[in-house]
């Protein structure tokens, strides 16, 4: 792992600048943005259209390469939009491109790329209009792998997993796995397993901030400024 030459105050300055950034630009666009939540990288996460809600505990992660996408685009006035749950994972590059409806569930983690569309955003003859669109449902503890395609129309079930580069265009159902173009079923999973889920974790990590900051803060202390700025200007392979 690459250590972290940042100053502990660097550090600090970074994080609340970041979350400045949520405040000030991103909140103003959300039709609602729960509490505890914890943006990287905001300024590569984009909104567009309404509504759009997000809950508590969530977690984005924006990439300069990967921008995060939450956009409403519909030819109706009244439409239900983006709904994801509390406690959620939205990794670099995830797009939630909506017409009418998208509900996301608690816990739920959607990895580097997926994307998520309830439109075909164009008809098969009429190339003007948004074309069929149906609601896009996903359950609780839902996890959706690297660049998988969710359509328009399904439904994912409790606790399902969808592996990596899925194109998924049917309904889900809940404790199973499915995976491959078109998505297809792999397996249950075991019913007689313990399901942790991040809504179980991230309660205690927010509580135990303060112990971690007062951890970093130890671990930072040999971080000068003129180390970092060495660091970042001379680099050497044992940095």
């Amino acid at each position: 792992m690459i250590r972290d030459h940042r100053p502990y105050f660097v550090k600090k300055a970074y994080i609340n600048f970041e979350k400045f950034y949520v405040r000030h630009f991103l909140e103003p666009h959300f039709t609602h943005l729960g509490g505890n939540f914890s943006f990287v990288r905001p300024w590569h996460v984009q909104l567009f259209g309404a509504p759009i809600v997000l809950g508590s505990f969530s977690n984005v992660i924006g990439a300069s390469d990967h921008k995060v996408k939450f956009t409403v685009w519909s030819q109706e006035k009244s439409i239900q939009g983006i709904h994801i749950g509390n406690y959620c994972l939205i990794c670099p590059g995830v797009r939630l491109s909506c017409a009418c409806e998208i509900n996301i569930g608690d816990s739920c983690m959607l990895a580097n790329g997926v994307m998520i569309t309830d439109a075909d955003w164009h008809g098969i003859y009429n190339r003007v209009s948004i074309g069929l669109k149906e609601p896009v449902n996903i359950g609780n503890n839902v996890w959706i792998g690297d660049s998988a395609i969710i359509c328009k129309g399904v439904h994912i079930g409790d606790n399902a997993i969808v592996g990596a580069g899925a194109v998924v265009a049917s309904n889900v159902a809940a404790n199973s796995i499915v995976a491959g173009n078109p998505a297809r079923k792999i397996r249950d999973l075991d019913p007689d397993q313990a399901m942790t889920t991040r809504k179980e974790w991230l309660p205690e990590f927010f509580r135990a901030t303060n112990y971690i900051d007062m951890l970093e803060r130890e671990n930072y202390q040999r971080n000068t400024v003129l180390h970092y700025l060495r660091t970042l200007l001379f680099p050497k392979k044992e940095d």
